[in-house]
C-alpha cells in the first residue's frame, strides 16, 4: 500500500455548527441550495438529498429579511449546519443569527459602517457563530480593478486581506475564507498567496465552473491540485446542476486522493472486446442501486481475467469476469462463483452483506471501548 504523501496546512480549527473546519478535522463538503428560500418545503427537501448523499454543511440565500424568516423555518426542519448567505444588509445578518444560523458568509467591507460591522460581529461572538469571507474574481472592489487592470492572485489576495483585517481588528478570529474564480489557474494562485498569509481555514471553490461534466474536470483539476499541496479545508463544487451532485462530485475528488471516504469506491474497467458482460451497464446500474450507502468500501469490477484478478485482490469485493459464471473475491482471497448473468442483484447483495457486518463490527468495538 503506497502512504498517501498529501501533508495538510497546518490551520486553525473552527466550527460551523456540528461540523469543525480546519486543524485535523476532515475536509468537509459544502453545497448551496437553488431553489427559492421563501419556499421552505421545496428548500428543505433539498436539503434532505444532499444530507442523504452526505453533505457536511449546507449554504442558503437569505436576501431579504422574509427569506430571513423562512431560514428560520427551514432551521427547525433540518439537521444539517446551515451557512447564511447576506449580502451588504448588515439587519439580515443580525436576523439570521437570532434564527440560528450556524455560519454567516458576509464580507465585512461591503456591510457599510464599522457600526453595523460591529454589530454583526457581535451577534456571531455572542451566538457561537463562524463567519465565512467569500472573495470573488467577478466582484472585485472597483479600485482593485482599476489597480490591476484585471482578476490576478494578486488582487484577490489584497481583497481578502481587506476583509480579513476588519476582523482582527475586532479580535474576531472564528473564520473561514475562499478567493474563487473560474479560471483553473487565476483559482489555484490566489488560495497558494493567501494560504503563506493567514492560518484560518480555506474554502475551496472554482466558482462559476460551468455545467455538469466541464465544472466537474475544472473543479478536480483546480481543486485536486490544492489539496494535493496540503491546502483547503472545505469545499464545494460549484454546477450548474443539482446541488447533490456536487456533494458526490466533491466526495469522490475526496475518495481519489484518499482524503474522505463516503460510499463505495467503485473500480471498473473502461471495457472492451474481451469483457465477458456489459461494464457500462452493470456499473450504472450498481452506482444507482448502492448510491445510499455512506460506509467506505473498495469494490472491483473488471469484465475479463486480464486485470480482474490483480483489482480483485485489492478490494473488499472484486469481480473477475468470466462466462458463464464469474469469479468473486472477498478481502483479496477468492470466495465463490456466480451467474454472470446476475452480476447486478449478486454484488449488491454482496455489499450490503458486506455494509451489515462493517456495521456490526463498529458497534461492538464501540461496546468494548465504552465498558
Amino acid at each position: 500500500m503506497i502512504e498517501n504523501p498529501i501533508k495538510r496546512r497546518p490551520t486553525r480549527k473552527i466550527r460551523v455548527g456540528s461540523v469543525y473546519v480546519g486543524g485535523d478535522a476532515p475536509i468537509s463538503i459544502q453545497s448551496m441550495t437553488n431553489t427559492e428560500t421563501c419556499d421552505v418545503d421545496a428548500t428543505v427537501a433539498q436539503i434532505q438529498r444532499c444530507a442523504d448523499a452526505g453533505v457536511d454543511i449546507m449554504r442558503v440565500s437569505v436576501p431579504s429579511m422574509e427569506a430571513a424568516e423562512a431560514f428560520g423555518k427551514i432551521r427547525q426542519r433540518v439537521s444539517v449546519p446551515l451557512v447564511a448567505d447576506i449580502h451588504f444588509d448588515h439587519r439580515i445578518a443580525l436576523a439570521v443569527a437570532d434564527y440560528g444560523a450556524d455560519c454567516l458568509r458576509i464580507n465585512p467591507g461591503n456591510i457599510g459602517s464599522d457600526q453595523k460591522v460591529r454589530e454583526v460581529v457581535a451577534a456571531a461572538r455572542h451566538h457561537g457563530i463562524s463567519i465565512r469571507i467569500g472573495v470573488n474574481a467577478g466582484s472585485l472592489e472597483k479600485d482593485l480593478q482599476k489597480k490591476y487592470g484585471e482578476p490576478t492572485g494578486a488582487a484577490l489576495l489584497e481583497s481578502a486581506m481587506r476583509h480579513i483585517d476588519i476582523l482582527d481588528r475586532l479580535d474576531f478570529h472564528e473564520f473561514k475564507v475562499s478567493v474563487k474564480a473560474s479560471n483553473v489557474f487565476l483559482t489555484m494562485d490566489a488560495y497558494r498567496l493567501l494560504s503563506q498569509q493567514i492560518d484560518n481555514p480555506l474554502h475551496l471553490g472554482v466558482t462559476e465552473a460551468g455545467i455538469y461534466r466541464t465544472g466537474t474536470v475544472k473543479s478536480a483539476i483546480a481543486l485536486g491540485g490544492l489539496l494535493m499541496e496540503g491546502i483547503g479545508d472545505t469545499m464545494r463544487i460549484s454546477l450548474a446542476a443539482e446541488p447533490e451532485d456536487e456533494v458526490k462530485i466533491g466526495f469522490d475528488i475526496l475518495k481519489s486522493l484518499g482524503l474522505r471516504s463516503n460510499g463505495i469506491n467503485f473500480i471498473a474497467c473502461p471495457s472492451c472486446s474481451r469483457q465477458e458482460f456489459n461494464v457500462i451497464k452493470v456499473m450504472q446500474a450498481l452506482e444507482e442501486r448502492l448510491e445510499d450507502i455512506r460506509t467506505p468500501m473498495d469494490l472491483s469490477v473488471i469484465g475479463c481475467k486480464v486485470n480482474g484478478p490483480g483489482e480483485a485482490k485489492e478490494a473488499d469485493i472484486g469481480i473477475v469476469g468470466a462466462s458463464p459464471r464469474s469469479l468473486v473475491y472477498r478481502n483479496g482471497e477468492k470466495s465463490h462463483l456466480i451467474d454472470t448473468d446476475q452480476l447486478v442483484d449478486e454484488i449488491e447483495d454482496m455489499v450490503r452483506q458486506r455494509v451489515k457486518e462493517i456495521e456490526e463490527a463498529k458497534s461492538k468495538e464501540i461496546i468494548r471501548s465504552s465498558s
